[in-house]
């Protein structure tokens, strides 16, 4: 039931504005919220019925309208559903929809698939997700980088369909009603279609409820970011005025005398609220309205409508109400004991005389049919949580929950094992998640399930993250029983971890929430260890290893990822040794270079020796394979082994281009740009740099190695006088975007990346400072014992702030910057990302401007280590004479080592 459309004139104008700016090229996004019942669906309807009526809109724009809302249940809607209407509806076209319905009868109506079939790069990007986390689950190890790609480019991709059909023809307006029950992968595309205005010819008219759903948060903290960034505008309907309640009742009162003074007194006992205004208005007995007696409250409006029914039907009634907004006539029967004919009977009645429900047979998904069931929904919310909150107590309630779990699991099994709507398993997990305690088993379960099947089927990882938390707290309430319930928490953990090991910072979580990731995996590993299962301990000891490092730092890390490998040893599984060996022989080169290559040759050495790992279609297994050889030929470079390091990234980055999914292809370009940097190579350099970074523009979304590719590429045109203000834009953005993605690893490198540009192309003091100050941000954030214990970053920040100071004259602090420099390179020895004849270079420089008494002699013995190791450098190019010259006569840093450049 919709209430009927009275004042809101202001309103009306409001959109109508966006309608006819749209028309002159202005993409605007309005919204309409309000409490439930207070007429934002009126308002909306009769807008779109205004526009339909106008034939100089009509002409000019498309109008789309699609209402989102649970299929069955109380749930949101079904992942990218509501995008995928919207889609069709663009389109218009007879064949597209024929096409559509065909290929929803060959794909069982699963959206994202039916998707597939009609964006373009959708189908290959939901088999190859899909290929990456069946791998994870089998090994225990879904890396974060690799589910970067798709964690984007699914919402993107259809956000590009979406505009590009908008774009195809006349101006396109969207109203999309309710989306408080919008699914979080829709909103994904929404948030992209948003930032698209006022650009796109598209106008967006969005209705919202302010009522708490699960996925409020996530929507408030949408809302306001648009509001904030100039994109969206908000209006938050009150209660209607005495006059339009008074047109109101005459509207609903035809052929009945509505005296000024009734119309008052409704007034005030509603409020203005509009629904309140019809409940009472549809039981007004016959005779003179001013004797009415009026309730006091809505709850008690929607009592007295729902008592006028029959005991039978108000059971139907109070079982469909537990079932959600939207409710199936086959499960509520069989709960209320009743026969499924005398159901349909009396729903059919009810529906008949506008009383509380309605059929819904144009959006009732295929599969209700084939269960022979008929699908109603209450005609309003505020009528369903009167019958639900009012009409049966709290257990009551959780009874037929549970009550109608168990029939929506009977229904469930008359699907095929892999035919069961997606619809229908998360409207059973949410009936067991509301029966209370007693099913909390089977909540955690269902909802793992259900997660897994986001994550799989839908590549929907955002709703996957939200199953996966409902799944956890489930688990936790339940008593820890070395059992299935610490399996279930044991297996959800690792998959939510996994699913936001893209974006950790800290322990920040995903959707605004704050999560404690290192918490949750200690809890994890808890858990295996009273399982006692010995491939759940090695994979939580390496999931343990990265949260560690993202809240704690290197070192803890270190530790935990050292014992994944001896736990994945125990385990006598291949793969999952394999996998920790990699990741503990990338981190532990952070701090002990020469331990990261002992560790990295090991894995190496595995993989060609264990049958096991032969397994090329495994892309976990693929990934740390790649892993390891970027970080072998990496690690060479940083130990001075340039040829090796040459023959091995140009091999790998040459491969990499030829698979599939290439989602390590920007981290190999960037060490490859790396190493092209270090030997001169600055075209290369720079033409590798510029492949990376539109191979990530056009996967879309942020990356932290796109950001780091970025700031490298700055530094190279800053070289050119010319390019120095493009440098400087490109770090900044390069800097922003890192400070989104936060990688604990690059985070500091980027900082001093930028703080080297500025440094380089200082107009005056004030840009020293803010150089400085940056390069201070990295000390801070990585000296032990408080920071990440990056210490090759905390190395290099000390070599800036060194420079930094020699140009403002500081010498003597310059000296003491640069010996705490020495200092850690003496302790740790060669360092990755951190050139060891640089720290050699710029402190002997320091030494000799601060004049202390045998400095000269002290710069003179750096100096010449500096050389030493240079020429080292140098004759592991012997087989590349070409190459040899251009590091010598071509890298400025070798030529001012060579020379002794500013050292008298």
């Amino acid at each position: 039931m919709r209430t009927a459309f009275v004042d809101r004139a202001d309103s009306m104008g409001v959109l109508l504005e966006v309608a006819h700016g749209l028309t002159a090229g202005r993409g605007r996004a309005r919204l309409v919220e309000g409490a439930s019942g207070m007429g934002k669906s009126a308002l909306l309807d009769a807008f779109a019925h205004t526009i339909e009526n106008d034939p100089g809109l009509r002409r000019a724009v498309r109008l789309v309208t699609v209402r989102c809302a649970p299929d069955v249940g109380d749930a949101g809607t079904s992942p990218y559903a509501p995008m995928g209407e919207i889609l069709l509806k663009l389109n218009g076209a007879a064949g597209a929809r024929r096409r559509w319905q065909r290929a929803a009868g060959a794909l069982g109506r699963s959206i994202p698939r039916l998707l597939g079939q009609f964006v373009p790069g959708a189908g290959p990007l939901l088999d190859t997700g899909q290929d990456i986390v069946e791998a994870a689950l089998r090994t225990g190890s879904m890396p974060g980088d690799s589910l970067l790609p798709q964690q984007e480019s699914m919402a993107l991709r259809i956000a590009e369909a979406l505009l590009a059909e908008v774009s195809a023809g006349r101006p396109a307006l969207v109203l999309l009603d309710d989306i408080q029950y919008l699914d979080l992968s829709s909103l994904q595309v929404l948030d992209r279609l948003v930032a698209a205005l006022p650009g796109a010819p598209l106008g967006l008219v969005l209705g919202h409820r302010v009522d708490g759903l699960d996925n409020e948060g996530v929507i408030n903290e949408l809302l306001q970011r648009w509001e904030y960034a100039g994109t969206l505008e908000r209006e938050r309907l009150s209660g209607l005025p005495g006059e339009a309640v008074a047109q109101l009742a005459r509207a609903r009162l035809t052929g009945r005398a509505v005296p000024a003074g009734f119309a008052a007194q409704l007034a005030e006992a509603t409020a203005g609220h509009p629904i309140f205004v019809e409940q009472i208005l549809r039981q007004l007995p016959p005779g003179e309205l001013e004797r009415v007696r009026l309730p006091h409250d809505l709850p008690q409006a929607v009592r007295n409508r729902f008592l006028e029914l029959d005991p039978p039907t108000q059971e139907l009634l109070r079982v469909g109400a537990v079932q959600g907004r939207a409710f199936l006539s086959r499960t509520v029967a069989e709960v209320a004991g009743m026969p499924h004919s005398e159901a349909v009977e009396r729903l059919h009645r009810v529906a008949a005389g506008r009383r509380l429900i309605r059929e819904r047979t144009e959006r009732a998904p295929d599969w209700v049919r084939r269960a022979g069931a008929d699908l109603y929904e209450f005609e309003h919310l505020a009528l369903r949580e009167g019958i639900y909150r009012q009409e049966q107590s709290t257990a009551g309630r959780e009874e037929r929950h549970a009550e109608l779990a168990a029939a929506l699991g009977r229904l469930a099994a008359e699907f095929g094992p892999d035919e069961v709507p997606y619809e229908l398993r998360r409207d059973i997990a949410g009936q067991l998640r509301a029966a209370g305690l007693r099913r909390l088993a089977a909540s955690a379960t269902a909802h793992h399930e259900l997660a897994l099947s986001a994550a799989l089927s839908a590549l929907s990882f955002a709703d996957a993250e939200r199953y996966c938390a409902l799944a956890i707290d489930a688990a936790r309430r339940l008593s820890p029983d070395a059992g299935e319930r610490d399996r279930v928490l044991v297996r959800s953990v690792e998959l939510l971890l996994s699913l936001t090991e893209v974006r950790w910072r800290g322990h920040r979580g995903a959707h605004g929430s704050e999560p404690d990731i290192d918490a949750l995996a200690a809890e994890a590993e808890a858990a295996a260890h009273r399982l006692a299962d010995r491939r759940l301990i090695a994979r939580t000891a390496l999931q343990r290893g990265k949260t560690l490092m993202a809240t704690q730092g290197l070192r803890p890390s270190l530790e935990k990822l050292a014992e994944a490998v001896r736990r994945a040893r125990e385990s006598a599984d291949p793969v999952a040794l394999f996998v920790a060996k990699v990741e503990y022989g990338r981190q532990v080169s952070k701090r002990e270079l020469a331990a990261g290559l002992r560790e990295l040759s090991e894995a190496e050495e595995l993989y060609a020796t264990e049958p096991l790992l032969g397994a090329t279609d495994n892309p976990v297994l693929r990934h740390a394979r790649n892993l390891n050889e970027m970080q072998l030929g990496v690690s060479l470079f940083d130990s001075g082994r340039l040829g090796e390091a040459l023959k091995r990234l140009e091999h790998c980055t040459g491969r990499l281009r030829a698979e599939s999914l290439r989602a390590e292809l920007p981290i190999a370009f960037n060490y490859l740009a790396q190493l092209y940097l270090a030997l001169g190579a600055e075209e290369e350099a720079a033409a590798v740099l510029r492949e990376a970074l539109a191979f990530e523009e056009e996967r879309g979304g942020d990356s932290g190695w796109h950001a780091y590719n970025a700031a490298l590429l700055a530094v190279l045109l800053s070289r050119d006088p010319a390019r120095r203000a493009e440098a400087l834009e490109l770090a900044g953005a390069g800097w922003l975007e890192t400070q989104r993605t936060w990688l604990a690893n690059l985070v500091p490198i980027v900082r001093n990346l930028y703080a080297e540009l500025i440094l380089d192309t200082a107009r005056g003091p004030a840009d020293l400072e803010w150089a400085h100050r940056l390069a201070v941000d990295t000390c801070v954030e990585t000296a032990e014992p408080n920071g990440s214990g990056m210490v090759r970053s905390e190395i290099a920040a000390l070599v800036l702030r060194t420079r930094i100071r020699l140009r403002h004259g500081a010498v003597t602090e310059a000296a003491a910057l640069s010996r705490t420099a020495l200092a850690l390179l003496e302790k740790h020895g060669d360092l990755p990302a951190l050139r060891t004849e640089e720290v050699l270079y710029w402190a002997a420089r320091a030494l000799v401007a601060d004049g202390a008494d045998g400095s000269r002699e002290e710069a003179g013995s750096l100096l010449e280590r500096a050389r030493a190791v240079v020429a080292r450098k140098a004759e592991s190019l012997a087989g590349h004479p070409d190459r040899r010259e251009s590091f010598l006569r071509g890298v400025p840093l070798n030529r001012w080592i060579t020379t002794g450049e500013g050292l008298g």
